[in-house]
């Protein structure tokens, strides 16, 4: 049994695949300033919830955008199931062709997704991971990453407006009754997130003329859930995207 996790800035998510099979999938807030202790409970929480020992793990991969927790989550791994992480970056076998000017800039989440979704789905690819920031990840017919847009989160750009505006409340992300609000919170719930989801569909559209074919266009992420469902394009909905593209970096560099 192989334990994944993927550090993000707002979320680690946290998941155990046997035999390419995935077991669970759990999310859980980025603290960067927890102790190594803290993230082996953490762990410990989800493989106990799950039924699964830590006796039967038998390896770990990680990939992480937030340098200050990597470290101190490949220590709780290590102290917790007793296995060295292997941690996605530098020097990792990944299969994946980037063409981009830097390939070393790009986010190890970014990798992590386009070999997944290079080994799932059809390409040319777009693949859309709405977290902290939502990124477009684009792969050609030839499953080579071309380069792709990062643009503000939903969360991110709510929190932004809520701080700079002395009457609009905070407000839960529920799918509106419909696109045209009667009340502030209804109308704060339908503009963040159809503009989210006209975003996605304009720039896939844009992608598309740019590329010259039409794309699969692949969902991800903690808050895809929410707005995939509002997109008028067809969109394809994996919330498994990252652990799947983990369990392949790792089957691919531990020789299986």
């Amino acid at each position: 049994m192989i334990l994944a996790i993927d550090i993000g800035n707002t979320n680690i998510v946290l998941g155990c695949f046997d035999n390419e099979h995935i077991l669970f999938r759990e999310r859980t807030s980025t603290n960067r300033t927890a102790t190594d202790l803290e993230y082996a409970v953490m762990i410990r929480a989800a493989l106990d919830i799950h039924g699964l020992d830590r006796k039967d793990i038998t390896g770990a991969v990680m990939s992480s955008v937030v340098p200050s927790v990597t470290n101190t989550v490949k220590r709780a791994v290590e102290k917790y199931c007793g296995v060295k992480p292997l941690v996605v970056g530098p020097g990792i076998k990944t299969g994946l062709s980037i063409l981009i000017d830097n390939p070393a800039q790009l986010g190890s989440d970014l990798v992590v997704d386009a070999v997944a979704g290079a080994h799932e789905y059809p390409a040319p690819m777009i693949i859309v991971d709405m977290g902290t920031a939502t990124t477009f990840s684009v792969i050609d017919k030839n499953k080579n990453y071309l380069g792709g847009l990062i643009t503000t989160g939903m969360a991110v750009s709510t929190d932004a407006l809520i701080s700079r505006t002395s009457q609009l409340p905070r407000f839960s992300f529920d799918v509106p009754k419909k696109v045209v609000g009667t009340n502030t919170v209804d109308c704060l719930k339908s503009g963040i997130m159809y503009a989210n989801a006209a975003a996605i569909d304009g720039i896939a559209d844009r992608i598309e003329a740019e590329l010259g074919e039409p794309c699969t266009v692949i969902a991800t992420g903690g808050l895809a859930g929410l707005v995939a469902p509002l997109c008028r394009r067809k969109l394809i909905l994996d919330d498994d995207l990252l652990l799947k593209g983990l369990m392949l970096i790792y089957l691919k560099n531990s020789g299986k």
